[in-house]
């Protein structure tokens, strides 16, 4: 019997079947008992797999970046779609066809770099734009950007996600500076570009899914700075001028003060009409995205409220317009 993408798993199936084990952890419940929870992963998407009363030595047949084979049950929690497992087993690699498992990046990747290659081209401020170009020209760079996601569980959490939500973020900022002379357009374009750079290195995507030791200690935030001072140092060899200082103190800012409020995690708290903008279109495209993807899998077809999320403390309702 051939596989099934995760993709078309739905409520009940029943499955035994080869996937790729993008994360693993061995945790207790509530009355101390363990159990391991898989974070499976093919082409088409993610799931996550509880296997409970689960040992030790149960846990380590597997490890995250590899193969297993694993049996159980779907079944909705919280409204989303997860496995209650009964076994596993480990896969060597040399029996699956890893173009099964590994995503590709999104097949709008191409559009979203041009579109993004645009609104850098854009940039009128000169050392701004040259700032961008040296970002473009990096290869290394690009490929990486184009492949992230923007997150491991929340929005645009897959391959190719991370410049979508830049790109988006991007359109939404100019939009918005359209409506607002006060606004530097070339400082929030840039800092959009930015705000989310660090994720390069705080997220591990290529294999397994989860946090690198770096992003886990450090965050992407303040490893985003590190990349743009880096940068600013080969906008300074190419073009024989220091980098204006206080352009960079801002898109600093810009970077460190996204998430908006110390609950979210920022490490500074918005000082600029810029750093305002930037945290609120952040948020919005994160949210949109979000509750889209929520709405579009909702397993209540039938009405027109969806269930309720815990997360968001809510159900939505379903709008009836025609798409």
């Amino acid at each position: 019997m051939s596989r099934r993408p995760i993709a078309e798993l739905t409520e009940q199936d029943s499955v035994s079947q080869v996937f790729l084990v993008a994360e693993k952890q061995l945790r207790t419940n509530r009355q101390g008992n363990p159990y391991v929870m898989l974070r499976l992963a093919d082409a088409t998407g993610y799931l996550t797999a509880m296997l409970w009363n689960a040992t030790e030595k149960v846990a380590s047949l597997v490890e995250a970046g590899g193969y297993a084979r694993v049996q159980g049950t779907l079944q909705r929690y919280n409204g989303t779609l997860q496995m209650i497992a009964v076994r596993i087993d480990p896969v060597d690699a040399t029996e699956v066809d890893e173009k099964d498992f590994l995503a590709a990046p999104s097949a709008n990747s191409a559009q979203y770099l041009e579109e993004l290659r645009d609104m850098l081209g854009a940039v009128q401020d000169e050392p701004l734009r040259t700032l961008g170009q040296v970002f473009l020209a990096d290869e290394a760079f690009l490929t990486e950007f184009a492949l992230a996601p923007a997150g491991i569980k929340n929005h645009h959490a897959y391959p190719g996600g991370l410049l979508e939500h830049v790109v988006q973020v991007m359109k939404l900022a100019a939009a918005i500076a359209s409506l607002y002379p006060h606004l530097d357009r070339d400082l929030l374009a840039l800092g959009a570009f930015l705000h989310d750079v660090g994720k390069l290195r705080e997220l591990s995507y290529q294999r397994e899914m989860g946090y690198t030791d770096e992003g886990q200690l450090i965050g992407h935030q303040v490893i985003g700075t590190w990349m743009l001072d880096r940068k600013i140092a080969e906008v300074e060899a190419v073009t024989g001028q220091p980098f204006p200082v206080e352009t960079r103190v801002h898109l600093l800012h810009l970077i460190l003060s996204h998430h908006g409020e110390i609950a979210l995690g920022t490490v500074k708290l918005p000082m600029t009409l810029e750093a305002l903008v930037l945290h609120a279109v952040d948020n919005l495209d994160s949210k949109v995205h979000a509750v889209t993807q929520m709405l579009e899998q909702d397993p209540a077809s039938d009405s027109r409220w969806t269930n309720f999320y815990p997360n968001w403390d809510r159900k939505f309702f379903k709008s009836q317009k025609k798409k």
